[in-house]
């Protein structure tokens, strides 16, 4: 794990158990900002490194898919 999700398990725990203060309340937020920017990036990266493949062989993008379902 890396320190940004060990530090956003630390706050989730500590909420559950004590609560939380008002700064640590918004460091938890913001953590979870740079966790989801973090989360799409890497999703958008994996879906821009897919190809679809046809039954007749054919492997097309899946931005070039995409792009004919809007047409």
């Amino acid at each position: 794990m890396d320190k940004l999700t060990e530090r956003i398990n630390e706050l989730a725990r500590k909420k559950r158990e004590q609560g939380l203060t008002t700064e640590e309340q918004a460091e938890q937020k913001q953590l979870y900002k740079e966790y989801l920017a973090r989360f799409r990036g890497n999703f958008q990266r994996q879906l821009e490194n897919t190809d679809v493949e046809y039954p007749n062989g054919k492997v097309v993008p899946l931005s070039e898919v995409n792009k004919k379902k809007k047409q």
